[in-house]
Parts: structure tokens; C-alpha cells; sequence
């Protein structure tokens, strides 16, 4: 958004989408704010504006960034994805913009329980009429947020999950681990007794595939372009899902060229396939997947293509046709997606394929391919003439 489209907006003043704020805020208050827009049809918090509509700017607005982050995954359950974006006014003034999606997963609440709607004036707590007619709304289940009956709190790897927190969260906590497990929803109570989700396992799980024995990829490398030759290389990639991914990624260093030219007096790496792209493709796989169908993810590399074939169809209503146009951002696992999107994995705009699209057509003049094969959707992403001829 540039300057002219803020100053439009500013104008129309706030409305159910809209609402604007100076900063500094409590987090409590902002909390409220987020769950409010995800709560009813999504909208725009706009820091820096007075109800006067008056632009005045923000301070420090990059601390602001990290606590508007920070306040959608701790203090909004189940967490938020917002996206941020800067508007700068003159050399002093800064304006930022936080969108909030209408939730996939609500009704979402605060920290202190308390659930909120937009109004034309606001916000306001939901009421009970309201509250139901959410609940009702929220018909999907998320085979993620199943509880792990057989595991324990002990069966997952807090140093790593540490590791991932101190990364992401910008300010210490009076919370202990266990507790912040429970606050983002990856381990819960039943009779009695905490468990782990599966998207706890599959996040931090010491041994996930000892409880989700068909939660790896089949990474495997084919001569020629028939996925029925024997193969030359065949890795089972297991662990956690950010472990899987590092692990796929060097299994494609490995198996594709990388081709070095000089420019100057440095030689400059050339891969042949865009990192982005097949970054992009396998993290789709690893959070999109069907995990209540018993099949790895399957990533294969022939001569002329890659393929990744990840279990389960398209969500419904959801076609081929949208995701390569950008036109829907329907989350199957919403709970590993937030936590994928705090990693820096993914971007959370819906365009991941269209910018696929685009880098490999620059790379190799080709178009991919993508489709589904009976319960399996399947990106190919095609090889340059030089990959097929080594």
C-alpha cells in the first residue's frame, strides 16, 4: 500500500474492518483487537492513525512489529497469523498496517478467556447467542490438534522447543515450558493428565514416527524419467518436520547440479531449480498433507523432473486451478502452518505457488505441473535441457 491508498482508507474512517490506533497499546487490549476481527470477517488495525483521523505516526515501529507478532501467537488461542506492513509518510512519520484474516479455526479467545466480535463501532465481547453461533461455524476438525494418549511430555524434545522459542518470542515469559505448551495449544489435558497433540509430535516429537509411523518422506533418486526404474539412491527422511526439511534439502543439493560460472574473479553458484521453489513445494507437503492417511510425503528426482507427492486431495472446494492463481489459502493444518510461518518458512499470502510457477519458468523456460493422482496431490517441477543430458 503507498501513501494515496492510506490516506483513502484513513478517510472512510473506521468501520468493521477497520479500526485505528496509537501506539503504545497493552497486549491485552491488542490481543482483543486481533481476536476481535478473526472472530467475525477479518480487517485492518491500522497503527499510527487518531479516531480524528489524524496521521500521526508510530515509534520504533519495528519493536512495534515484534509485539503485534508476539501478542497473535501467545496471547490469541488458538494463535494468530497477521500480516504487517509499513507506510511510510514523510521522513519522521511511519504508519503500520496489520491484516488480520477472518479465522479458519475460530471461535479464538484471549489469554484471559474472553472471546470478541467487531461491530460497526468496534468490538464487544461475544454473547452467548453469538458464542454458540461460532462454535457452530467452526465444523472442521483438526486431525492436528488429536491428543497422543500414548505419549508423554516426556516424548518431546524441550531443548529444541526452547530453541524455537527463544527465537521467536522477543521478551521472557513467567511461564515454565510445560505451560507454554499448553498456552499454544500443543499439549492438553485429559482426565487428569497432559498429553501432547499430534502436531506436538510432529513439531518437537523426540520419535515421531514411533507414534506417527508414516509421518517421513521416501526421498529417492531415478535414473531416466520412469518413477518404475530401480532407483539410485533412496533415503527414509524421519524426525521432526523441521529436521525432514533439512534433511530433503540436502538430499536435492545432493542429486541436482549446481553449476559454478566466474563472474569477476569469483566463481558463482547456478542451481538449476530455484531453492525457493523447491523449498516451497516440500514445506507445502510436510504442513498441507493428509496426516490421517497412512503414506509418506514421496519426493523423487529423474533425469528430466522432481516430484513431490504429498497424501490427501486438495481441501474441498479448493482446485488446482485456485492455488496456482492464489485465489484461495485454505489451511488443512492451521496449527503447523502458524508454526512454520514463526519459523520463516512460509509467508502466509496464499501466493507460495504462484511464485513457484513464476521461479521455475524463469530457470528452466518450463511450466510445472501440478494435479491430483487419486488421493495424492502432485507437483512436478520440471529439470533444465543441460540436468537431462548429465
Amino acid at each position: 500500500m503507498d501513501l494515496q491508498d492510506l490516506q483513502r482508507l484513513v478517510e472512510k474512517g473506521e468501520d468493521l474492518h477497520t479500526e485505528f490506533k496509537e501506539a503504545p497499546v497493552h497486549p491485552d487490549a491488542l490481543a482483543a483487537e486481533l481476536v476481535a476481527f478473526a472472530n467475525t470477517d477479518g480487517g485492518i488495525l491500522i497503527f499510527g492513525v487518531t479516531d480524528d483521523r489524524r496521521i500521526v505516526g508510530v515509534k520504533d515501529v519495528n519493536r512495534l512489529m515484534q509485539q503485534v507478532d508476539q501478542v497473535a501467537f501467545q496471547n490469541c488461542h488458538p494463535p494468530l497469523t497477521v500480516i504487517q506492513e509499513t507506510v511510510p509518510v514523510d521522513e519522521e512519520k511511519v504508519v503500520l498496517l496489520v491484516r488480520v484474516p477472518k479465522g479458519d479455526m475460530r471461535p479464538y479467545q484471549t489469554r484471559q478467556g474472553d472471546y470478541y466480535i467487531r461491530t460497526t463501532s468496534g468490538k464487544r465481547r461475544a454473547s452467548r447467542q453469538e458464542l454458540l453461533r461460532l462454535f457452530q461455524a467452526a465444523t472442521s476438525f483438526f486431525f492436528e490438534e488429536t491428543l497422543v494418549t500414548q505419549a508423554s511430555l516426556d516424548d518431546l524434545d524441550l531443548v529444541t522447543f526452547r530453541r524455537f522459542r527463544d527465537s521467536v518470542v522477543v521478551e521472557d515469559f513467567p511461564v515454565d515450558d510445560e505451560q507454554l505448551l499448553v498456552n499454544w495449544r500443543l499439549v492438553r489435558e485429559h482426565e487428569g493428565k497432559r498429553y501432547p497433540t499430534v502436531a506436538a509430535i510432529l513439531l518437537f516429537g523426540r520419535e515421531p514416527q514411533r507414534f506417527l509411523p508414516y509421518a517421513y518422506v521416501t526421498a529417492a533418486r531415478i535414473p531416466g524419467t520412469d518413477t518404475a526404474a530401480e532407483p539410485f539412491d533412496v533415503k527414509r527422511l524421519e524426525g521432526s518436520l523441521f529436521v525432514i526439511l533439512e534433511d530433503a534439502a540436502r538430499f536435492l543439493n545432493l542429486h541436482l547440479r549446481t553449476p559454478h560460472r566466474i563472474r569477476g574473479f569469483e566463481p558463482e553458484a547456478f542451481p538449476e531449480l530455484p531453492p525457493a521453489a523447491l523449498r516451497e513445494v516440500v514445506v507445502n507437503a510436510l504442513v498441507h498433507r493428509d496426516y490421517t492417511i497412512a503414506a509418506p510425503v514421496r519426493l523423487f528426482i529423474l533425469d528430466d523432473r522432481v516430484e513431490v507427492r504429498s497424501p490427501g486431495g486438495l481441501p474441498n472446494t479448493v482446485t488446482v486451478e485456485m492455488i496456482k492463481s492464489g485465489l484461495a489459502h485454505v489451511l488443512r493444518n492451521p496449527l503447523l502452518y502458524t508454526f512454520f510461518y514463526r519459523a520463516g518458512y512460509v509467508t502466509d499470502t496464499g501466493n507460495g505457488i504462484r511464485r513457484v510457477i513464476q521461479a521455475v519458468r524463469e530457470a528452466t523456460g518450463k511450466e510445472p505441473l501440478i494435479r491430483e493422482e487419486g488421493n495424492e496431490l502432485v507437483v512436478i517441477l520440471p529439470r533444465p535441457e543441460e540436468a537431462e543430458e548429465t
